[in-house]
């Protein structure tokens, strides 16, 4: 969110002030900005009432910084210095530019960081940085241009663009089980494997197998990474998305525990800010992951 006007000097204004305290005078400060020297003092009063501090000591001819100017100014010139640096950036890239994705470790780790390569030779003009998180945030708040949300269209102030159903199978190390179930009620009598953010995981699964009964209490996880190691150490069943599952279960680190799967209880989505407008990097991104998702 960007802050209220009052707290926005003009560029003008700062460029002044950054020029006067680097040559000390507003003379030599208007002619390297071709200005007028009364036009440079009315930017420094202008910036110095709009803040309500002093910024410039006068003795003299001679102009110093305050202490409160000394701490601006070196803020101020970090600001023109990226805003420049943007904007070189954006004439020289106009199609281009940064990508921070927000992203669900499983979901990133094995169904997007894959194919991201692809992505990479196709568009090089826009890079992309990814950092995790568990749980929806305000994104509106955030550094984030994007993310991945798991479950339902019920993040507000987004748009969405719908990947792929999650479909789970429950898995288990190869010396827990003989062969899988075929009778879903059967696996109540495991020890079960819960994950902190599908805590209903089980019971949905249950359920949509005709199965009226609340699952055994179990250990509880927050990510998948680790309840698959804990299911690979024979500490029970894990339910597992199906891109999740199949490296182990293709190297026999895990099977499958039961011959039936279900839907689970929710989609996932890329995400981005409604009130925000699209940057070319997030369009490329967004027609991209749109045509990954199709071809999966």
């Amino acid at each position: 969110m960007i802050a209220p006007r009052r707290f926005l000097p003009s560029i003008s204004a700062l460029l002044a002030f950054e020029a006067v305290a680097r040559l000390g005078s507003a003379t030599a400060a208007a002619q390297e900005l071709a200005l007028t020297q009364s036009a440079v003092s009315r930017q420094l009063k202008t910036l110095e009432e709009q803040l309500g501090v002093a910024l410039i000591a006068r003795q003299g001819r001679q102009l110093t910084l305050t202490d409160a100017g000394q701490s601006y100014v070196a803020k101020v010139r970090d600001i023109l210095n990226s805003l420049a640096q943007a904007s070189v950036s954006a004439r020289t890239n106009p199609t281009g530019g940064t990508l921070n994705l927000a992203i669900l470790p499983a979901f990133g780790m094995h169904w997007l960081a894959p194919r991201l390569r692809d992505f990479a030779q196709t568009h090089p003009e826009v890079t992309v940085n990814l950092s995790t998180r568990l749980k929806p945030f305000a994104i509106q708040d955030s550094p984030f241009d994007a993310a991945i949300h798991f479950g339902h269209e019920d993040w507000p102030g987004v748009r969405y663009l719908p990947l792929m159903p999650e479909t789970v199978v429950p898995v288990c190390a190869p010396d827990l089980l003989a062969a899988p179930l075929d009778n879903a009620a059967d696996m109540l009598a495991h020890q079960l494997l819960h994950l902190e953010t599908r805590p209903k995981g089980w019971t949905r699964w249950l359920s949509a197998l005709g199965v009226d009964a609340e699952p055994p209490a179990g250990m509880m996880f927050d990510q998948f990474s680790t309840m698959a190691q804990a299911a690979i150490h024979g500490l029970g069943v894990a339910l597992l998305p199906t891109f999740f599952a199949e490296p182990y279960l293709r190297d026999a680190q895990l099977m499958l525990a039961s011959t039936q799967t279900t839907q689970s209880i929710g989609s996932y989505y890329l995400v981005w800010p409604e009130a925000r407008e699209d940057t070319a990097a997030l369009t490329s991104f967004r027609m991209w992951l749109a045509g990954q998702a199709e071809a999966a």
